[in-house]
């Protein structure tokens, strides 16, 4: 599926706090912990969980989001499909950020090992 200018432009506007409860309750639900999500979005974007918390308050916009993240050299070994999109034929570069951290979500939600959705083997 490809993206649409309206699907990417949506993504920018959503804001990085009506998605993060959804991403708690999906790890959760499937066994994982609060602290290993902190963990992932950590690794991706450089955040702490204070930092987090706070953007989380300032109802900062993905774009504002990833504007401030320092994106992991990594990210780019990132691929495969999340939500019906090819993560690495993703054109609008925030969406495909937007997407990273959808499939680490989702990595980390399906049982992954934490070595293996951090990129380190």
């Amino acid at each position: 599926m490809k993206a649409t200018p309206e699907h990417d432009e949506r993504m920018a506007k959503m804001t990085f706090a009506t998605v993060y409860p959804h991403y708690v309750s999906k790890v959760e639900r499937k066994g994982r912990t609060k602290e290993e999500l902190h963990q992932v979005i950590e690794w991706l974007t450089g955040f702490d969980e204070a930092k987090v918390k706070e953007l989380i308050d300032l109802q900062v916009t993905f774009k504002q989001f990833f504007e401030r993240a320092n994106l992991h050299p990594n990210a780019e070994l990132i691929k495969g499909m999340i939500c019906g999109y090819r993560i690495e034929e993703l054109e609008n570069p925030l969406t495909q950020k937007v997407r990273y951290l959808d499939k680490l979500v989702d990595e980390l939600a399906k049982g992954r090992k934490m070595e293996k959705i951090l990129r380190e083997g």
